[in-house]
């Protein structure tokens, strides 16, 4: 089996679809629901102040490990890697606009913590194994053999309160593009 190629997005992807499935978050108030990060902080998503970017995505894959079957051919499902350096090489930026930025995915912790720690990231992740979050905000999300997966999505939160969301998200190594484009201009 050939090794993963996880900083690159190939050719031909399959686009995502807008099927609706974020509407209702725009004007949605951030429930209070405690999250641990990639620090071992425990974070209320309730109290985040100011500007706060949740952009949440399926899963980081390793480097050396196998290529998932199939995964490719999941609208939206590759390009973790690319996306969360994408927000690293960004992140200087977002830090001039005030931004707090928060990585979200259902990975274990452990595996978000390695992330975190090999691609030197700047910012946190947090971790919603449980679907904690995932189910309060009713996320969309998607099974790949016998696990599911949160779908590819961005949120500006100001205050608590959800007031621009990104779906569906492609290519995600641009998102960082549109979000940082969207808050200068609000």
């Amino acid at each position: 089996m050939s090794i993963k190629d996880l900083s690159t997005l190939p050719d031909n992807l399959p686009i995502p679809i807008d099927d609706g499935a974020c509407d209702h978050l725009l004007n949605a108030r951030l429930p209070s629901i405690t999250l641990t990060n990639t620090s071992g902080t425990d974070v209320n998503l309730s109290e985040l102040k100011g500007t706060v970017v949740l952009f949440f995505y399926p899963m980081n894959g390793k480097p050396g490990s196998p290529p998932m079957i199939g995964w490719n051919d999941i609208p939206g499902a590759r390009g973790c890697t690319p996306q969360v350096c994408s927000y690293k090489d960004n992140y200087p930026a977002l830090i001039d606009l005030g931004v707090t930025v928060y990585g979200v995915s259902s990975q274990p912790l452990k595996d978000q913590t390695e992330v975190k720690n090999r691609l030197a990231l700047p910012y946190e992740l947090l971790n919603d194994s449980d679907f904690t979050l995932t189910n309060a905000l009713r996320l969309p999300t998607f099974p790949y053999e016998s696990s599911t997966y949160i779908k590819r999505l961005t949120t500006i939160v100001k205050d608590g309160l959800i007031v621009k969301v990104f779906y569906p998200v492609f290519p995600p190594n641009e998102n960082i593009n549109q979000v940082i484009d969207w808050i200068k201009g609000h």
